[in-house]
């Protein structure tokens, strides 16, 4: 069994997963997963495209017609501070497969110029963003459940010491 996450990041746009984009992706995640307490091995899948790629995608997987920011596609129904548990582990790998997570590096540009924050920082915060989708967080209302995921996301950010 292995002992660390499993995080394969994919591109298909030219030039998006370079080595410095890939290591903050992956730090991101594993302190997601720490602050969260998942301590046994997962699996994360990372896409990296544009606003075109992305839009593609929730179209054709949610019906929304338009680009955003980051998809999330959680493999369990979780619900905040509810963790997947070793029996759910891939059998062959001995991997938890968390979920997929989509990301538009168009719309982190966009919205690192537009919020007056570095590149880094917004890549950092999609990605916190959608791991605590794929652990069951959502801020489907503008109440408890958006101040929740907002409060984890200001942890999680200031643990990889990118706040605001």
């Amino acid at each position: 069994m292995r002992k660390t996450h499993y995080i394969p990041i994919t591109a298909d746009i030219e030039g998006a997963a370079d080595k410095r984009t890939c290591a903050l992706i992956r730090r991101t995640i594993r302190t997601a997963l720490a602050a969260e307490g998942m301590t046994l091995p997962c699996e994360v899948d990372v896409l990296l495209t544009d606003d075109e790629g992305i839009h593609r995608i929730n179209l054709d997987m949610r019906n929304v017609d338009r680009p955003t920011d980051v998809l999330s596609f959680p493999e369990f129904d979780l619900t905040p501070e509810e963790l997947p548990a070793a029996e759910d582990a891939d059998p062959g790998t001995g991997l938890i497969p968390l979920g997929d997570m989509v990301l538009s590096m168009e719309r982190v540009a966009a919205q690192a110029e537009e919020y007056g924050h570095s590149r880094q920082r917004e890549l950092a915060y999609l990605v916190t963003h959608s791991m605590l989708h794929l652990l069951g967080y959502d801020h489907l209302d503008e109440g408890e459940m958006k101040k929740q995921m907002r409060g984890r996301e200001e942890a999680i950010m200031a643990l990889l010491g990118l706040e605001r």
